[in-house]
């Protein structure tokens, strides 16, 4: 039976752990109370200790049982996560109340789920390049005010009427491409996109139209039908995936996006094969998903690229062999990299986003053998022009949406893999930030300082 633990109440003066340790109590973590649906109440600022009765035998022998009490404070603050089902819930969230201005941390108010839906309480998640196109007014087809944030993890709160796949207390990760398992293009297996995506259909509401958000009285719209950037959000069911209960979800939140998008993009849409060379454009999060998909496949030689010379030391780490500035050279760099090669690579990938970059990679590849993946996203409007020459020699220039996975089959495979160690992912995450710190981790972003920032709830 787990032992009895308490939250110490913010009208008993703060404690020291020996104060705790006299009166026969450790002090295993700190929690914020459950939400209040009542306006006005401040208790959502409030942070209480946890305490938890230590018996005879762990006051001789501290420390022997830190496992099976974390998993006790655990189950008791999913109860209370619990009772808030069916009730509005008052949070933290940042909104993005217009194109061009920073987030702004507000109280929000989310609604409890419809049926086939389900409300999550985001632990962790990153900022993606993609969250900061949408703030430039360079992604097609958002609405604002808005919540952004699309690569997250948490714990399902609730769950409402007909949801199958999870249930409250599973961990999860939320992920912007759907997977809703009837459509034509979920139902082919060679595919992984689904018609219920942004791309067909926007995702600034949730499937009845409506939203689950609203903030000073305004309804505020969804993002990819994720809007992770809050404490707790409502998705429908076939944009997450139960994962294992072992997994880190401030480490896994970046499969949602990030790492399973270019470590994809190198295993399932190009398909590098053993030997191979491959030159990755751009070493961002993205890119040096890329950079470990490419020597997961075997690759014998990988090529990076990028005008940031502080980020090939980690390109290095992560499997590139070698490192390029295209700053260093006279020559374009697709003149270059042929030379380097002899009759270009086998394999290019444009993880940056813009026109000319993709033209270089295209043009980098074997001229009859060479794929290139389109893995950046460009500015919504923005044309290529593509010299048909590059083509019709036999190049192929494909693009790639997550990395070529069916999310909600892929996700949890992918963390098992990560927890076998079959790869590195967490040296993507450079920066942990806390929550009401998310314009710093933007700063950084646009400063080329981090590779992934991950902010913690």
């Amino acid at each position: 039976m787990p032992r009895p633990y308490l939250h110490l109440q913010p009208a008993v003066p703060s404690c020291t752990q020996g104060f705790h340790a006299r009166h026969g109590f450790r002090q295993i973590g700190s929690a914020k109370p459950p939400p209040s649906t009542t306006a006005g109440d401040s208790s959502s600022q409030t942070t209480w200790p946890l305490l938890e009765k230590l018996s005879d035998a762990e006051l001789q022998l501290p420390g022997q049982h830190q496992a099976s009490t974390l998993h006790h404070c655990w189950r008791q603050l999913l109860s209370d996560h619990m009772a808030t089902s069916g009730k509005v819930i008052r949070c933290r969230a940042a909104v993005a109340w217009a194109a061009g201005k920073s987030l702004s941390v507000e109280e929000i108010e989310v609604a409890p789920p419809k049926a086939r839906e389900v409300r999550v309480k985001m632990v962790a998640t990153g900022i993606c390049h993609t969250d900061e196109h949408v703030l430039e007014g360079n992604f097609p087809d958002v609405d604002f005010p808005v919540i952004l944030g699309h690569e997250g993890a948490g714990i399902v709160e609730s769950i409402g009427e007909g949801v199958t796949s999870v249930k409250p207390g599973d961990k999860v990760i939320l992920f912007p491409l759907p997977q809703c398992g009837e459509c034509s293009f979920c139902l082919n297996p060679d595919s992984n996109y689904c018609l219920k995506s942004h791309l067909t259909e926007p995702q600034n509401l949730m499937p009845d139209k409506t939203t689950r958000f609203t903030c000073k009285g305004k309804q505020i719209q969804h993002f990819l039908w994720n809007s992770t950037f809050a404490e707790y959000t409502v998705v429908p069911e076939y944009t997450l995936a139960k994962i294992d209960a072992a997994a880190p979800l401030d480490k896994v939140c970046v499969f949602a996006c990030g790492f399973s998008t270019g470590y994809g993009a190198a295993v399932n849409t190009a398909k590098v094969k053993l030997g191979s060379t491959c030159a990755v454009f751009g070493l961002g999060g993205v890119g040096l998903s890329v950079v470990m998909g490419c020597k997961a496949a075997g690759a014998s030689r990988i090529i990076a690229i990028d005008i940031n010379k502080d980020k090939f030391a980690k390109a290095k780490e992560m499997g590139a062999t070698e490192c390029i500035n295209p700053q260093d050279f006279k020559k374009p760099i697709q003149q270059v990299l042929t030379e380097m090669t002899g009759h270009g690579v086998d394999y290019s990938f444009e993880a940056i986003g813009t026109a000319d970059t993709l033209i270089a990679a295209l043009a980098s590849c074997n001229m009859n053998t060479g794929v290139c993946v389109m893995v950046g996203v460009l500015p919504a409007g923005s044309t290529v022009p593509i010299d048909p020459f590059l083509l019709l020699s036999g190049r192929t220039c494909k693009g790639t949406l997550a990395g070529g996975w069916k999310m909600r089959d892929s996700i949890p495979k992918l963390v098992a893999s990560y927890l076998e160690k079959k790869f590195n992912s967490d040296l993507l995450i450079t920066h942990t930030l806390p929550f009401a710190k998310i314009n710093e981790g933007f700063e950084l972003l646009r400063a080329g300082k981090s590779i992934r920032t991950v902010m913690l709830f």
